[in-house]
């Protein structure tokens, strides 16, 4: 089975401006504060890790026709049903219909602040020493992979140079697939933004991405 991204966004036309407002609500209804208290809830349990949980929503084939929140919602509702944690006939009743498997941890409300505080710091030690030092030119991995990955389209295949080095943290690719956090280096890659979009680009422009390095090769 073919793994398409359908958040995989950017550099593509016909979405758009992004329109920021620094005042904004972060719920506009009750409903999308649940859901995030659910999301929270249940990736407290351990059933399934933060890249995870990205994959299952950036795989939805309706992905673009929903809300941030709906996204959410959804992204939770297809892990539950992977991991049977809940039935079909229990989500359309909206109701439990068997007992609960048991799960690992339970987040109680009393905690929510530490965890919050807390974080998830994805910094690992390094397994070895680091392939690029600031300065070097690199080129990002060209071809599509058949898994979660955090590199998008526009940049692949694309020459750039390593900016700065961020140490060893958790590989976002093989731990959306549950094969452990296998930590890789990290580096902020400057890509010209004439070598992204060509002619249209504005003179002197840049695009700063935060690479690991499985995604890269000397250029």
């Amino acid at each position: 089975m073919s793994y398409v991204n359908h958040a995989d966004l950017g550099g593509l036309e016909g979405f758009g401006r992004v329109v920021m407002d620094d005042d904004e609500e972060p719920f506009h209804g009750e409903w999308e504060s649940r859901v995030h208290a659910l999301a929270l809830a249940m990736g407290a349990t351990g059933c399934w890790n933060l890249d995870m949980t990205r994959s299952a929503r950036e795989t939805l084939p309706n992905y673009d026709h929903l809300s941030y929140y709906e996204k959410w919602l959804a992204g939770l509702e297809k892990l539950l049903l992977e991991k049977s944690l809940v039935t079909h006939d229990e989500l359309a009743a909206g109701r439990a219909r068997e007992a609960p498997l048991p799960v690992a941890q339970v987040l109680r409300a009393d905690q929510v602040p530490a965890v919050l505080a807390r974080g998830a710091p994805t910094m690992r030690p390094a397994n070895d020493a680091a392939r690029f030092q600031c300065g070097d030119k690199v080129r990002t991995r060209a071809e599509a992979v058949s898994h979660h990955t955090r590199l998008p389209g526009y940049l692949r295949g694309k020459p750039g140079v390593i900016e700065r080095v961020h140490g060893a943290h958790v590989f976002a690719d093989r731990h959306s697939q549950g094969r452990g956090e296998d930590p890789e280096w990290l580096y902020t890659v400057a890509f010209e933004a004439a070598a992204l979009w060509g002619q249209e680009a504005k003179p002197g422009d840049s695009v700063s991405f935060d690479a690991w390095q499985p995604y890269l090769e000397r250029a």
